[in-house]
């Protein structure tokens, strides 16, 4: 079962004890037009629903900026020129292949990775991912050089500007979203939560499912800040295997006796698996004057979400 969903030994013990569990959240997040904007940039849709208030061709020109920068970085840290051709849903997929052997003199360029997909190339590429686990938890600002953080600095900050808060909304929402001990409850297995955490009314956990491949995912959420709210074990990709496989795996996952799920997007794929999961969905709307976008969207509105799919809890906030 770890192969397929992701789930820790550690972790199927943690939810399977007897112990007395608060209620646990579960945020399933989409990340385009959602936590990030791009597409809407890269088409000009975004700027146009603001009739002639924004500059288009800047919105334009912005996204092109992210774009390049998102390819440059999967290119040059992240394998994307070997690996693009093979995209897994989550970055612990090939665990059970990787042997652990020392990969501080391995040469990546030299240990021709391709066809056919056999158990050799599948050990080649989980070595690859292992880096790139990596790589994510020690955050751009350990990797990439001075004049390429200056870069991604000001172009975050444009953006925010353009957006009108929109990438520093949605990360202080999800910061929210996490709960006030964000280390605690991001682990991925829940198996070192602290003390207090455990003690607590609710704990909580973001998890992200994107309909674009792992690799540019994983970079948008270390270039879009997010990293320290999403573990990189919490990021899937549904680009084969559909969202409603990955909902699927997240249940599974996650199964607490007190554990409720909401579904957070824009997309038909990701309302069309929350309808079949039997799971609330918000659908954010970028358009301006509507409740759903960032800023704009509160824990008020989630957890009314929540209420009308789970009932309301007899010790939920009434301040949420």
């Amino acid at each position: 079962m770890a192969g397929a969903s992701g789930i820790s030994e550690k972790e199927t013990q943690v939810f399977s004890s007897n112990n007395i569990y608060p209620r646990l959240d579960v945020y399933v997040w989409d990340m385009d037009e959602t936590l990030i904007l791009l597409n809407s940039l890269l088409k000009s849709s975004y700027a146009e629903a603001f009739n002639s208030l924004k500059d288009v061709q800047k919105g334009v020109e912005i996204g092109r900026m992210w774009e390049n920068l998102i390819l440059q970085l999967c290119d040059d840290y992240f394998f994307y020129e070997q690996i693009e051709n093979y995209n897994k849903p989550f970055l612990d997929a090939l665990t059970q292949y990787d042997d652990g052997r020392d990969l501080s003199d391995y040469d990546f360029n030299q240990d021709e990775l391709g066809p056919p997909h056999d158990d050799a190339n599948k050990r080649k590429l989980a070595y690859r991912h292992r880096i790139i686990a990596q790589k994510y938890l020690q955050g751009l600002q350990n990797i990439l050089d001075h004049d390429t953080i200056k870069l991604w600095d000001e172009l975050y900050d444009k953006t925010d500007e353009y957006t009108d808060r929109w990438l520093s909304s949605a990360r202080a929402f999800l910061k929210e979203c996490s709960g006030e001990n964000e280390d605690a409850v991001s682990s991925i297995a829940f198996a070192n939560t602290s003390t207090d955490s455990t003690n607590a009314k609710c704990q909580h956990v973001n998890v992200l499912v994107t309909s674009g491949s792992l690799i540019p995912s994983l970079v948008k959420c270390l270039l879009f800040r997010l990293d320290s709210l999403i573990t990189h074990g919490n990021v899937y990709s549904s680009w084969e295997v559909g969202k409603i496989q990955c909902f699927q795996w997240i249940k599974e996952r996650f199964d607490h006796p007190n554990v409720r799920f909401c579904v957070i997007g824009d997309g038909w794929e990701e309302c069309e698996a929350a309808q079949i999961m039997r799971w609330p969905f918000v659908k954010i709307d970028p358009r301006p004057g509507q409740p759903h976008r960032f800023p704009g969207l509160t824990l008020r509105t989630v957890s009314h979400y929540f209420s009308v799919v789970y009932g309301r809890p007899n010790n939920e906030n009434d301040n949420e």
